[in-house]
C-alpha cells in the first residue's frame, strides 16, 4: 500500500514522501530508520489523487492550551514528563483524552523521545508544536518551550476571540431588525390591506406597492419560509467552504479599507510563528519551511521567494522587504534583529505590534458599524410604517 508522508529531519526541515508499506507502523519505521520524524502519514487513495486529503483525526481533539498549561505546572513541580503524563491520566475522565495521554505515555515508556511519541499523532499535535518540542529536546529546556508555546497559542486567540466577539453585537442588529421586518411585512401589512381595500381610495404608490408585497408574503408564507431556510443552509455551506479555503482572505482583500489591514493580519501571524519558532532554537529557512503550510495564497508565494534568497545568501530583512513582507517598523525591527542577533524577539515584537493596532482598528469599526446598523434598521421600520399610515394622514387632511 502506497502513503503520503510529511517528514521532519533533525534540523527541523519539513518534506513529504511517497513511499509502499504494509501498513502505517511499517511506513513509519521505515522513515525512522532514515532518521526523520513522520510528523504525518496518510495512505493514499483515489480520493486524495483527486486532490481531496482525508481526515483521520476520527473526531478526538485535545485542549492543547489546557493540556501544555497543566504539563508546564507539573514539570516546573519537579516531575519528569512520564511522571507528569502518568498524573494527568489518572485525574482525566474524558476518555479520547484518557487514549490520547495513554498513547503518549506508553510510547515514553517504551524508550522513545517525547518529540518522536508526539509525531505518532500528528492529527492531535501540530508540526509546530512537535518541531519546539523536538528542538527543545536538543537543549533540554522543555517547560520554555512549552511556555512559549502556550504564549504563542494564546495571543493568536485573543485577536481571533476579539473579531468574534466584535461581531456578534452586529449580528444581534441584524437579525433583529430582520425578525421586525418580516413581521410587519408578514403580519401587520396584510391587516392594513383588508381596511383600505374597502375604503375605495386611492393610494399612494408607496403604499400600494407595499400592500401588495405584504398579501403576497401572507398568501404564500410557507413558499418564502422554505426559501429563506434554503438560502441559509446554501450561505452556510459556502461560509465553511470559504473558511476551509483561502477564499476568504482574497475575498476581503479586494475590500476598500480593509484589505491592507488583512494583509497587516497575515504578517502579523506569520512574525508571531516565526519569532517563536526561532526563539526555541530552529533555524529561520527551518522555520519558514515549517510554516508555508500554514500561511494564507496571498503570503505563501511571497514567502517561499523569501527563502530562495535567503538560502542564497541575502539578509532576511532584504528578501522580507523584496518579497513585500513588511511594513516600515516591522523591516525596522528585522534589520535591529539582524545587528543584535535577536531575531526572534524581533520578529515576536512586530507581531505584538501588529495586533495591537489590528485590535484598536477592530474597535473603530464596529464603533462605527453598530450606529450605521441599527440607523439603516431604523430607516427600513420607519419607510414601512410610514408607507401604512400615509393614506391615514391623506384622510385627515381630508376631513381637515
Amino acid at each position: 500500500m502506497r502513503f503520503d508522508v510529511r517528514t521532519l529531519s533533525a534540523d527541523n526541515i519539513m518534506s513529504r514522501q511517497f513511499i509502499d508499506a504494509r501498513d502505517e507502523n511499517d511506513a513509519r519505521h521505515q522513515i525512522e530508520a532514515g532518521g526523520l520524524f513522520a510528523a504525518s502519514i496518510h495512505p493514499v487513495t483515489s480520493i486524495m489523487a483527486a486532490g481531496i486529503r482525508t481526515d483521520n483525526a476520527g473526531g478526538r481533539r485535545l485542549p492543547l492550551v489546557l493540556f501544555n498549561q497543566e504539563l508546564l505546572a507539573l514539570l516546573n513541580a519537579g516531575l519528569s514528563i512520564a511522571e507528569a503524563l502518568e498524573a494527568l491520566l489518572e485525574k482525566e475522565a474524558n476518555e479520547s483524552t484518557r487514549a490520547i495521554l495513554g498513547r503518549l505515555l506508553g510510547g515514553l515508556r517504551e524508550g522513545k523521545r517525547y518529540s518522536g511519541v508526539l509525531a505518532e499523532q500528528p492529527d492531535i499535535f501540530p508540526v509546530l508544536y512537535i518541531g519546539m518540542v523536538k528542538a527543545a529536546e536538543g537543549t533540554s529546556d522543555l517547560p520554555r518551550a512549552l511556555a512559549r508555546f502556550i504564549e504563542y497559542r494564546q495571543q493568536i486567540d485573543a485577536v481571533q476571540n476579539k473579531v468574534i466577539s466584535s461581531a456578534i453585537y452586529p449580528m444581534i442588529l441584524m437579525l433583529v431588525g430582520g425578525g421586525v421586518s418580516f413581521f410587519l411585512i408578514g403580519y401587520v401589512v396584510p391587516r392594513f390591506a383588508d381596511v383600505y381595500q374597502g375604503s375605495g381610495r386611492n393610494l399612494p404608490w408607496l403604499t400600494e406597492m407595499l400592500l401588495k408585497w405584504g398579501q403576497f408574503s401572507s398568501a404564500h408564507a410557507s413558499f418564502l419560509l422554505a426559501v429563506m431556510a434554503a438560502v441559509l443552509v446554501a450561505g452556510f455551506i459556502a461560509l465553511r467552504h470559504i473558511f476551509r479555503g483561502s477564499d476568504l482572505t482574497r475575498l476581503l482583500a479586494r475590500l476598500p479599507g480593509v484589505g491592507e489591514r488583512i494583509r497587516i493580519y497575515e504578517l502579523s501571524r506569520l512574525y508571531l510563528t516565526l519569532g517563536m519558532l526561532c526563539e526555541g532554537g530552529i533555524p529561520i529557512v527551518a522555520a519558514m519551511r515549517m510554516v508555508d503550510g500554514m500561511v494564507s495564497s496571498m503570503i505563501r508565494a511571497g514567502l517561499q521567494t523569501t527563502i530562495e534568497m535567503v538560502e542564497s545568501g541575502t539578509p532576511l530583512s532584504t528578501a522580507f522587504e523584496a518579497s513585500n513582507l513588511t511594513t516600515p517598523i516591522s523591516l525596522r525591527l528585522l534589520r535591529v534583529g539582524e545587528r543584535t542577533g535577536e531575531m526572534g524577539d524581533m520578529l515576536s515584537q512586530s507581531a505584538a505590534f501588529y495586533d495591537g493596532e489590528t485590535s484598536r482598528w477592530i474597535d473603530r469599526f464596529t464603533r462605527a458599524l453598530e450606529p450605521l446598523l441599527m440607523a439603516a434598521i431604523g430607516v427600513l421600520v420607519g419607510v414601512i410604517v410610514v408607507a401604512l399610515y400615509m393614506p391615514i394622514f391623506d384622510l385627515a387632511g381630508s376631513i381637515s
